[in-house]
């Protein structure tokens, strides 16, 4: 009975992890808020439901390198995929859109093709695409044969089409700035990732107990990264210190480095409390995933915000 009640508790909370898009939206409606650019609130919105199963797909793919207890769940890791691809190709029509300068829906099917076949971003965006699809039918494939198959085809080409905006960007016209960005994007990404890869896996006190102190200690250099890259990043972008409060772009990052410095000190809290007791198997599983829920929430916040970013930059 007590099984029986433990887990349908993890599924509640499981399903808790719902929350993620509304908490995205809202990071989003905020930028919109701090920029009064509407135009741009539906693309950012896709932008960030893209972002976001990019990286549970490569969390969810990178859980056997945290610790050998864990398989990869092909089942939804193929789902997601696939619905990564579409919310992708989504992101590529409303590029397309901007590139010719006409709302998404008066884009005709010509002008898309020309986004596609002559516009570097449009190619960009083919490649993502493909590297989506890729992924999700590997996964398929998978799910038949869990005993052949490897995630090391999904990470990389998870990881490829997550950086492959983010190195052509505006940051590709300044030294290292496609390194910066690739770095910031991967980080973000395997830091959130990994975390709700655990909460739609991890079910058992003794799992969280053996895996949440190993993804603590990736987590620290992981946050360090993104932070350390996205300082870099926007300062160059705004060019200076007045921007930041003066332009909607500045307000925005400041709003997103006000929140991750809350997300910095949450982990380092969760270091001193969550992750001690959860090692010496003090915590139940309901507990420790809570916490995780309600950290990815935090963090898909800042997606939104991130995407906005990206929109407008």
């Amino acid at each position: 009975m007590d099984a029986a009640v433990s887990r349908a508790g993890a599924g509640r909370e499981a399903r808790a992890l719902l929350l993620l898009v509304p908490a995205g939206l809202l990071g989003v409606a905020l930028a919109w808020a701090l920029t009064g650019q509407g135009s741009a609130t539906a693309e950012a919105a896709v932008r960030m439901l893209a972002d976001c199963l990019g990286a549970t797909v490569l969390g969810l793919a990178a859980l056997p390198r945290l610790h050998e207890r864990l398989n990869p769940p092909w089942r939804p890791l193929a789902a997601l995929a696939g619905i990564w691809c579409l919310t992708e190709a989504a992101v590529l029509v409303f590029d397309a859109a901007e590139v010719v300068g006409v709302p998404v829906q008066r884009l005709s099917a010509q002008q898309f093709g020309s986004f596609l076949t002559e516009i570097s971003g449009g190619q960009i965006g083919i490649a993502v695409l493909l590297g989506t699809a890729v992924i999700a039918g590997y996964a398929a494939l998978a799910f038949r044969r869990p005993d052949s198959a490897s995630t090391d085809l999904v990470l990389v080409f998870a990881a490829v089409a997550l950086a492959l905006r983010p190195i052509t960007g505006h940051m590709s016209q300044q030294p290292f700035g496609s390194v910066l960005a690739a770095v910031h994007a991967l980080a973000a990404a395997a830091w959130f990732g990994l975390l709700v890869a655990l909460a739609l896996v991890v079910r058992a006190r003794g799992e969280w107990a053996a895996v949440l102190p190993r993804y603590s200690t990736v987590a620290l250099p992981l946050a360090g990264a993104v932070g350390i890259t996205g300082l870099i990043n926007g300062l160059v972008r705004v060019d200076g210190l007045t921007p930041l409060v003066s332009t909607g772009y500045g307000r925005i990052l400041l709003a997103k480095a006000v929140v991750l410095l809350g997300l910095l000190a949450l982990g380092w809290w969760w270091r001193r409390t969550w992750v001690r007791r959860a090692a010496d198997h003090r915590m139940t599983a309901d507990a420790s995933l809570r916490r995780a829920v309600l950290e990815v929430v935090v963090m898909a916040f800042v997606f939104g915000l991130a995407a906005t970013l990206a929109v407008t930059a």
